[in-house]
């Protein structure tokens, strides 16, 4: 199912509305596989998700025609105001069409107006998930390298590629 992403694909809040719509991604081992999050197993959990982890100054739904399909999140390092991860996931059915691309090009349009002492985001991945390390490097990340064993993720000490985006690098066009 290819999608008309230029103008369908969107950010906003999370609503408690979007319980459904987040279960159908959040329960999905092949998205969350991923994240450090754990599975959500039911409705509630969906809901508790939105209430209790989706109050960070920016974390977003990714939506297509307001329907939830993923998320897009930056955290602030609380002792660090200059820096922040950034992260995303959304529904295996649209995976490879761009969405996560956009979604990221419209994350990066605003973040730094959003947050101005922000001077580097930065992303980590598994060495795994080349999908995601083409996204990043497309929409103008820098991979920085490997770090050996040096994120903890659902009981694993696992490697992760690093990759920074700096406020003075070229922000990417949201349509494109």
């Amino acid at each position: 199912m290819a999608i008309d992403h230029e103008s369908r694909i969107t950010l906003r809040p999370f609503k408690e509305s979007d319980a459904d719509d987040v279960l159908l991604w959040a329960s999905d081992e092949r998205v969350m596989q991923y994240m450090r999050l754990e599975l959500c197993k039911s409705r509630e959990q969906a809901l508790n998700f939105i209430k209790n982890e989706c109050i960070y100054p920016f974390q977003q739904s990714i939506c297509l025609n307001d329907h939830s399909i993923g998320i897009v999140f930056v955290l602030p390092y609380p002792d660090a105001k200059f820096k922040a991860d950034v992260g995303y996931a959304i529904g295996f059915n649209y995976w490879g069409q761009g969405v996560a691309t956009k979604a990221v090009k419209i994350l990066l349009s605003r973040v730094f107006q959003d947050f101005p002492d922000l001077v580097r985001l930065q992303a980590n991945t598994r060495p795994d998930n080349i999908a995601s390390q083409r996204l990043l490097e497309k929409v103008g990340f820098q991979r920085e390298g490997l770090f050996r064993k040096g994120i903890y993720n659902k009981g694993n000490i696992e490697d992760f590629c690093i990759f920074s985006f700096l406020s003075t690098d070229e922000i990417p066009h949201a349509k494109g």
